[in-house]
């Protein structure tokens, strides 16, 4: 890939100027989907849709039961580990590499309250490390970190 080669002010998906590979052809890169390892995909599901309004998404593949969801718009799918799989377990916050998804909302007050409510595990409490943002964080199921923000208006 040639890096750093603008073609006349053309975006890709993420605001990014459009770039060419060494044959010269346009690659653009868009978000497609996150993707959580379970041991129990039920659980896992029931606890997204719970706290975050996830809607679960239940189909077959290859004959077998699968789980998605969509949280706010994106895709989000569940990957059952079985019992003798010898998948590691989650890191503990914070460690190298992909540390969190984060989720916008509105009214971030009363997101963290309904989220208490529900019995949430704040790893960290709401607060505002600059301003025009507040930010908290939560952990879903598997240690996955879920931070939850608000930004001001602009």
């Amino acid at each position: 890939m040639v890096i750093g080669r603008d073609f006349g002010g053309c975006k890709g998906a993420l605001g990014y100027p459009v770039q060419s590979n060494d044959q010269g052809l346009n690659m653009t890169f868009t978000y497609d989907h996150i993707h959580i390892r379970s041991r129990d995909p039920e659980k896992t599901a029931a606890w997204y849709e719970r706290m975050l309004d996830a809607e679960i998404i239940r189909t077959m593949q290859q004959g077998k039961p699968r789980i998605d969801m969509k949280i706010g718009g994106q895709d989000v799918f569940i990957a059952p580990i079985e019992a003798s799989s010898k998948v590691n377990s989650a890191p503990v916050t914070p460690y190298e590499g992909l540390d969190h998804f984060g989720l916008r909302v509105t009214g971030i007050d009363k997101v963290v309250a309904d989220l208490k409510a529900k019995g949430a595990e704040f790893t960290m409490e709401l607060n505002s490390p600059r301003p025009g943002i507040k930010i908290c964080f939560i952990r879903g199921p598997e240690g996955v970190s879920i931070e939850v923000l608000e930004r001001a208006a602009q």
